[in-house]
């Protein structure tokens, strides 16, 4: 009877992980940036139109998109940190690295803007005047591609962490922002999320323009041979079409409020 039982288990696993496998639904593993400025929920319904397959979202910062490809979790990453993305290609996680698009960071804050943002001369002077006037800053804290910017410029300005000001929430884009604004405090978003969320919020743009805060985006497909299971075929075409004329002309398209959020990358 037991063993009986054991089989029957065992069997039903197996047919779970067939279903799952031959579903056709595409995991992709991307950013909160991609998902909160709305660009997916743009792109996605038009990809399921031409081809019936649908693209499952998983939104987290860069650092946990680069795990779930490296464990084999999902099919495809689309993400904005490109030392940690060179370094997922080189241990031979992730195949197929293409260029799809960017935007930029900004730094917003408080009307009052008691560091002075609106003067400083570079990024790196921005930053440290936010140190100096004992403002606060709320970081992302997540290893997000924001993060990691952002971990970058304090290094460059010359910057011990934590300082007074300095909250570390360990959340996505959104919520950062919203906390950022109840604190009435700095905080590093990309554009795109911020012109999604800025309706909402008291706080304004202080910050923009250096060369520093360039925010390029990657898709990379997850590694077949470490993960015979993903489905490489249908990641592929997925990100195919992302950076076919098509998929890039979309992007290009994509506005909040009569801004564009996203400029296509794509090399030919």
């Amino acid at each position: 009877m037991f063993n009986k039982v054991k089989f029957t288990f065992f069997a039903a696993l197996i047919m779970m992980a067939t279903f799952v496998q031959a579903d056709g639904m595409l995991r992709l593993a991307t950013t909160t940036s991609t998902y909160n400025s709305g660009l997916l929920d743009y792109l996605l319904p038009v990809y399921k139109e031409q081809t019936g397959v649908e693209v499952q979202v998983i939104s987290v910062g860069t650092g946990a998109a680069l795990r779930l490809g490296q464990d084999g979790d999902v099919d495809l990453v689309m993400t904005h940190a490109p030392e940690a993305e060179a370094a997922f290609v080189e241990a031979g996680h992730g195949v197929m690295p293409r260029a799809l698009m960017y935007n930029d960071f900004v730094i917003v804050g408080p009307e009052a803007d008691p560091a002075s943002l609106t003067s400083a001369e570079n990024i790196l002077a921005a930053f440290s005047q936010i140190v100096g006037a004992e403002a606060i800053f709320v970081s992302r804290g997540d290893e997000s591609g924001t993060h990691i910017k952002e971990l970058e410029l304090w290094e460059m300005a010359d910057q011990t962490l934590p300082f007074e000001g300095y909250r570390s929430v360990g959340q996505g884009m959104g919520r950062v922002l919203s906390l950022a604004d109840e604190m009435e405090g700095y905080t590093l978003t990309d554009r795109g999320t911020w012109l999604a969320m800025k309706s909402r919020l008291d706080s304004v743009l202080l910050f923009e323009g250096d060369e520093q805060l360039f925010n390029p985006y990657q898709v990379i497909l997850v590694n077949p041979e470490n993960h015979p299971h993903t489905l490489y075929d249908q990641a592929k075409a997925f990100a195919d079409w992302l950076v076919s004329e098509e998929g890039q002309a979309l992007i290009d398209s994509f506005q909040m409020e009569g801004e564009q959020l996203f400029f296509a990358s794509a090399e030919d």
